[in-house]
């Protein structure tokens, strides 16, 4: 489709939110009444942080996961009144910014901990936080051993209430749940401990996406989904068997096309010749765009249902397509990168394994520049 009336360029990501409320809903499905946290961090994985976030509530989200302070007061900016969990890292001096915006960070400190409980009572309020617990990721919470004695501290400063226990798998993706089992039982280990010391905690969560489709014992009594929510399947070989929908399209339209003999050299280094005669179209998107130069001479396009390659090296703002061998292809004619045209389709998931990466990282990477479109 072409990028639609006011955008400024007909580049765009067409955001689809009948997909986003089928995800959502194989979501609650195997949540089984559990709360759910929807991960709405880096631009809702490239989809668009606001519209998403509210589309997500006005489906019961309970609360919404970003990953920085500035994510959250992004939303808070947007009217949006949910409960907000802060999961990346929060330094001392932004306690006032959380205090301020009403946000739940994560913790694995009391340094942190103090400073939000200054900054809450200096506005007469109490700051919810959730504590993070390093079961195996080894990147930010506290060991179960040592969380006992962090929780009590953080129980004894009047402007904190700890509501939530937390944890996160570092390979529930794979069919192989051995390392995650292990997790779990440091996790559940801990819940024990607590409740044997007569802590309640009432939100303890371990479930991404992986585990929602995958690993049901990490249920717990929140789940926290991320690119299952965007339509993808992050178990190993997609094994989890879920109907899930992309919810992004990437499409462009052609800008140009030319005929050129053989032996005529494309793009950037001369590292594609044609060896034919062939009609070349230029596309006005690039790796400024979040189309990987990794691209060069392996990716595809769908024009008219079929599938093209590109041809020569991805520019910063333009691409080449070879369209020889597509009947009746026009200048104006859309160009999807990742969506369906005819029968084919070109997902994130095959960008992905083009250029040696994830879908999360080819999601994320389309830039601001390109507009999205919700429909």
């Amino acid at each position: 489709m072409p990028a639609g009336p006011g955008a400024d360029r007909p580049t765009a990501a067409s955001i689809s939110l009948s997909a986003l409320t089928h995800n959502f809903e194989e979501v609650t499905r195997r949540a089984n009444g559990r709360k759910v946290l929807a991960v709405v961090k880096a631009n809702a994985y490239g989809h668009g942080l606001v519209p998403v976030a509210r589309h997500l509530l006005g489906r019961g989200a309970h609360m919404l996961g970003v990953a920085l302070v500035e994510e959250g007061r992004e939303l808070r900016e947007a009217g949006i009144e949910a409960p907000i969990l802060v999961m990346g890292p929060v330094f001392p001096e932004q306690a006032d910014a959380v205090a301020a915006l009403r946000l739940t960070p994560a913790l694995s400190n009391n340094t942190v901990a103090r400073a939000l409980d200054d900054a809450a009572r200096k506005r007469s309020r109490r700051i919810a936080v959730h504590v993070k617990i390093d079961t195996g990721m080894s990147r930010t919470g506290v060991s179960p051993e040592a969380a006992p004695d962090l929780i009590r501290g953080m129980n004894s400063l009047d402007g904190i209430v700890v509501e939530g226990l937390m944890t996160h798998f570092a390979d529930a993706d794979l069919r192989d749940k051995a390392f995650a089992a292990q997790q779990m039982e440091r996790f559940e280990n801990l819940i024990r401990t607590l409740t044997d010391q007569g802590i309640s905690i009432p939100l303890r969560h371990a479930a991404n996406s992986a585990s929602i489709l995958d690993y049901p014992r990490a249920l717990f009594t929140m789940v926290r989904p991320g690119l299952m929510l965007y339509g993808y399947d992050p178990v190993e070989g997609n094994a989890s068997g879920a109907a899930l929908q992309p919810v992004l399209s990437l499409v462009t339209r052609i800008f140009l096309l030319k005929k050129l003999p053989a032996g005529t050299p494309i793009s950037y280094g001369r590292t594609f010749v044609t060896g034919r005669e062939s009609l070349i179209a230029t596309i006005p998107i690039g790796y400024a765009d979040g189309f990987s130069r990794s691209l060069s001479n392996c990716g595809e396009a769908l024009v008219r249902g079929a599938r093209v390659p590109v041809t020569g090296r991805v520019c910063m703002d333009m691409t080449m397509l070879d369209v020889t061998d597509v009947p009746g292809v026009r200048e104006g004619d859309e160009v999807v990168l990742i969506g369906s045209s005819g029968s084919e389709r070109i997902t994130a998931a095959d960008l992905a394994a083009k250029t040696g990466t994830i879908p999360y990282e080819v999601l994320c990477g389309i830039s601001s520049r390109v507009p999205r479109i919700f429909l």
